[in-house]
């Protein structure tokens, strides 16, 4: 099921979504992630290194003569002390994150200290609101973008297809994180922008059977996507070669001709990505999971909260913090509710009409990628992803979410408003994240909001179990 998007459609969910990302971005790193990625940028553009050391976002008193602060003023104790998320090879300091997405910005930042002179160190602020908007701010807009494409794709009316689009905008985690610099956004975008071509990949290949553009394409996006986080980003080449080869082989009758073309298209970036880190600490994998290196002197980071190993004293307990995860008072579904409806009601999908549906491998595919995440994590950190706004890991895990979700509205319309009020309560959390911003503890009311939520839910589900038309 196609529809027609209309250019006037998109400008207008272009321009909202833009306005919102321009009104986000904060003019200041909110925390040490945001911290340490903005020192990258400066080291390489004004220094020529990937070592910190010199940068106004580790030792924040290179910049207090500016008249702008590199730090959240109401967080005096970063302006002491800088970012911790930092490890020392050889008795200097390099950021603990991903070094490709860092590069993208410090080509932008290059241009724009060429074009209009702005330097981190004497305008920190406009630095960082230029830095935020060309990561975060754009990346948003772009999975806005996406999602409402998906949606229009795959539901009959527009006025659903908006109202999923405002959900996801408006009503989940991905508002929050536009405000500050992070890869989360980042790899969200990607994700969202590969949903669409899986999406169309099928109807691709039946038109030709060889439609080496969208295949490079999807090949280019999944290697970003690899560099942008350690666990997420490998998890997805994993669970997206597979369903690439099984479409292309299934329909396009040559399956190991177009997978190649994928897998070549992504392999500069990943590549660059582990050279990059060999350059850095002399190792392909990444330089935080050198003990060495992560545990210098006065880091806060130590056996029993690196990430990585298992770290829980019983199964017993990493099964609770496995559900916690997703169900406690940073849960990843409570904190955005329509994922709810999306996981119930798309395993209830795909068992009730696995012989009639043409979208089951990406479905499976949306349920894998995501299992094996959370469970990743589940199994390799005890921390929930540090203080941030739910789990910060999973936000690109929304992409996959809420094209389940669409499928769902698309395959069972009656549930639609169950959807309403799940999207309610998600909305209000999404307010009072994004007020906080990122890197806050827990929302305020968390708990009453999340509450009446499941209570309003649960009262339509008992309205339409009882009315006579209900599908069962």
């Amino acid at each position: 099921m196609i529809q027609n998007v209309s250019r006037s459609e998109l400008i207008l969910v272009l321009m909202v979504s833009l306005t919102v990302a321009l009104v986000s971005a904060r003019p200041y790193a909110g925390g040490w992630n945001d911290g340490s990625r903005l020192a990258v940028v400066e080291s390489l553009v004004d220094f020529g290194t990937l070592s910190i050391d010199r940068s106004i976002f580790v030792d924040p008193a290179r910049a207090k003569r500016t008249g702008a602060l590199p730090y959240d003023p109401r967080q005096p104790f970063l302006m002491e002390s800088g970012t911790f998320d930092k490890v020392m090879i050889e008795g200097r300091f390099y950021s603990d994150k991903p070094m490709v997405p860092a590069l993208l910005m410090a080509a932008c930042y290059q241009a724009l200290e060429w074009i209009a002179g702005l330097r981190a160190r004497s305008r920190p602020d406009l630095f960082v609101y230029a830095m935020t908007i060309i990561s975060s701010g754009l990346a948003y807009v772009a999975a806005v973008l996406c999602i409402h494409l998906l949606g229009r794709r795959i539901l009959s009316g527009s006025s659903r297809a908006f109202a999923v689009t405002i959900s996801f905008a408006l009503g989940s985690s991905a508002l929050t994180y536009a405000r500050q610099v992070n890869s989360h956004e980042g790899l969200l975008a990607v994700a969202a922008a590969l949903m669409v071509c899986l999406h169309c990949l099928p109807q691709r290949l039946l038109q030709t059977p060889s439609p080496r553009g969208l295949l490079a394409g999807m090949g280019l996006l999944t290697g970003l996507g690899y560099c942008m986080d350690f666990a997420v980003g490998p998890l997805l080449l994993i669970a997206i070669a597979p369903l690439i080869i099984y479409r292309c082989r299934v329909i396009g009758r040559r399956g190991l001709g177009m997978a190649a073309l994928f897998l070549l298209s992504a392999l500069p970036l990943i590549v660059l990505h582990h050279a990059l880190n060999y350059h850095i600490g002399g190792t392909f994998r990444p330089v935080n999971t050198v003990a060495e290196y992560l545990f210098w002197h006065g880091s806060p980071f130590n056996s029993s909260n690196a990430s990585g190993p298992w770290l829980h004293r019983g199964i017993w307990r990493g099964l609770g913090y496995a559900l916690e995860l997703l169900f406690g008072k940073k849960g990843f579904l409570l904190h955005q509710p329509v994922l709810i409806l999306a996981s119930l009601g798309g395993i209830a999908v795909m068992l009730r009409k696995r012989a009639l549906l043409p979208e089951m491998p990406e479905m499976l595919f949306s349920l894998a990628w995501s299992g094996a995440v959370w469970l990743v994590y589940a199994w390799g950190s005890n921390n929930a992803s540090g203080v941030c706004a739910t789990i910060r890991w999973f936000v690109p895990l929304l992409a996959p979410g809420y094209y389940v979700l669409l499928m769902v509205l698309r395959y069972r319309p009656d549930l639609y408003p169950e959807f309403l009020a799940l999207a309610a309560g998600g909305m209000l959390l999404s307010a009072m994240m994004w007020w906080y911003g990122p890197w806050m503890a827990m929302v305020p009311g968390y708990w009453f909001i999340v509450g009446v939520t499941l209570l309003g839910w649960s009262m339509v589900v008992l309205r339409r179990r009882r009315s006579p038309g209900s599908i069962r």
